[in-house]
């Protein structure tokens, strides 16, 4: 069976002044996998990776790792808008001992189909491990259509994708187009259990971060086709999801974990910059109602 199922975190990355606080990126993980986390995807999008050097980048892919032992799957964040600059991450994924790699589309240069076609093919070619594809136009300006992952799909080392457009027809276009054992994993929590109920296989969640069980809980439920639970759980954790977004993730996923004492400091990197009053004037009451401060 493809590992890649269930419910995946896309892990934040803690700084203080600055730097990688490693104990503190070790005691999320250690929450994470106590929390029933299917999955650690450290360097994606949540995990700051766009404002990490290259050694920051290696170290914090290396002490998941080395911190996860082997307990839940690691799906390493490896892309770039630079093909030779995926190669050389994606191998150092593999070397350290990742299970998979998560390869965002191109940002910035906006390659045609064929082009994305081609760089993942040339990645795939380069390194032997498993990869996910991940398409998000509202970060990238750049959307990878559903026949060009089909394309994908067919070259053997290239698994799944992370679907971050929250569109069930284009999800529905990709399931069908792609085989079967190809992993379907929505990019956004709000529609985490749809894309799952429709085929899908699971999701790299924000929300996870703050509530790791209610999220492995939902996947659980989703995947096992308790639907009336799934609900359930879904509109529970519904404002919290909503309040993931109050500011440009992942800063309300930091500020929240700072106020829940799981991290030292919520301060992202720049250029994004700490939540504003009003996000988390509306943010609070969501953590206290949801029990998690």
């Amino acid at each position: 069976m493809n590992p890649f199922r269930g419910a995946f975190v896309a892990i934040v990355t803690p700084f203080i002044d600055g730097k990688i606080d490693e104990q503190g990126l070790k005691d999320l993980i250690e929450m994470q996998i106590a929390g029933g986390t299917h999955g650690i995807v450290p360097c994606g999008t949540t995990g700051e990776s766009a404002a990490m050097s290259h050694a920051e980048h290696q170290r914090v892919v290396e002490l998941t790792v080395k911190t996860v032992n082997g307990r839940v799957p690691v799906l390493a964040g490896t892309g770039s808008n630079s093909t030779s600059e995926t190669i050389e991450l994606t191998r150092h994924a593999r070397d350290a001992g990742a299970d998979g790699a998560l390869v965002i589309t191109p940002y910035y240069n906006k390659p045609s189909q064929e082009g994305l076609y081609q760089h993942f093919k040339t990645v795939a070619d380069a390194v032997d491990i498993p990869i996910i594809l991940y398409n998000v136009p509202s970060r990238t300006s750049i959307d990878m259509l559903p026949a060009t992952v089909a394309r994908c799909a067919g070259i053997k080392n290239i698994v799944g994708i992370k679907e971050a457009t929250a569109d069930m027809n284009r999800a529905c276009d990709v399931i069908r187009q792609c085989p079967a054992d190809f992993a379907v994993m929505s990019g956004d929590d709000f529609t985490c259990m749809a894309l799952a109920l429709l085929g899908g296989t699971g999701v790299i969640s924000v929300t996870s971060n703050v509530d790791p069980k209610g999220m492995s809980d939902l996947m659980n439920a989703t995947l096992a086709g308790d639907v009336a639970k799934a609900r359930e759980i879904q509109y529970k954790l519904f404002p919290l999801m909503q309040s993931m977004f109050f500011d440009t993730n992942p800063v309300p996923a930091k500020k929240a974990l700072e106020l829940m004492g799981k991290i030292k400091s919520g301060d992202p990197r720049q250029p994004l910059w700490v939540m504003g009053d009003d996000a988390l004037a509306k943010m609070i009451p969501v953590l206290k109602d949801q029990g998690l401060i």
